[in-house]
């Protein structure tokens, strides 16, 4: 089946590194900022009291549930107002979580992997999160970068992977997806008429209550083997 492939499509967040480390920094980042500048919220507001309330905006607003940046730029100005500080401090505590956000370890296998697939095929991100390549320092290995804020909708929504397949003028079975996530990367883009791989950097036994993926890796060197560049 990876025979028919025309394009190459990548989840980001622990698929091309792990994320978990970068939004413990990226949160404590914030905290420090919103600390220095604006001290009210923070003995007020705890980290977790923050993530409820993006929670609950999420729920409030079903419309903006997958846009991550609206949510905590929306919440931080919610705080900030009750607190007696000016609205427009969120957009400037945003930009410290973003920058955080984005100085991600991006895993030795990567880079050397892209280059060699990018000879052979157009290569494409589609994340649900709001990391940006070009801040990172990898968007010149890629022909499209779509996030769940530009689409309106995140995985395992099809309209997803629809558009990716449309911004790369290819039938949704030319184009495979590769992901970390049984559910929102495999069987979303599946559903979808794509082509899977699932990275399994972790060794995680696959959930059997899914079909496999049509192909498994445990890092990108092997998928670009697996392809033949």
């Amino acid at each position: 089946m990876l025979s028919n492939v025309r394009a190459i499509a990548f989840d980001l967040d622990n698929t091309l590194w792990d994320v978990e480390p970068v939004l413990a920094r990226a949160e404590a980042r914030l905290l420090d900022w919103l600390r220095t500048r604006c001290p009210r919220i923070t003995e007020r507001v705890s980290a977790e009291d923050m993530r409820r309330a993006r929670q609950q905006l999420a729920r409030s607003e079903p419309h903006n549930a997958h846009d991550f940046t609206y949510l905590r730029t929306a919440a931080l100005a919610g705080h900030a107002r009750q607190h007696g500080y000016q609205e427009d401090i969120a957009e400037r505590a945003f930009e410290v979580f973003i920058a955080a956000r984005c100085e991600v370890d991006v895993l030795p296998d990567v880079v050397p992997a892209l280059e060699r697939l990018r000879r052979r095929f157009p290569l494409a991100s589609l994340s649900n999160g709001n990391a940006e390549l070009a801040r990172i320092g990898l968007d010149h290995l890629f022909a499209l970068s779509l996030n769940a804020r530009q689409v309106g909708a995140a995985k395992p929504d099809r309209r997803c992977f629809e558009r990716l397949a449309r911004e790369l003028a290819l039938e949704p079975a030319q184009v495979v997806y590769v992901g970390d996530d049984p559910a929102l990367d495999v069987e979303a883009a599946r559903a979808a008429g794509l082509l899977t791989v699932w990275m399994n950097r972790r060794a995680h036994p696959w959930p059997p209550r899914f079909a496999p993926a049509d192909l498994t890796v445990t890092n990108c060197s092997e998928l670009a083997d697996a392809l033949g560049t």
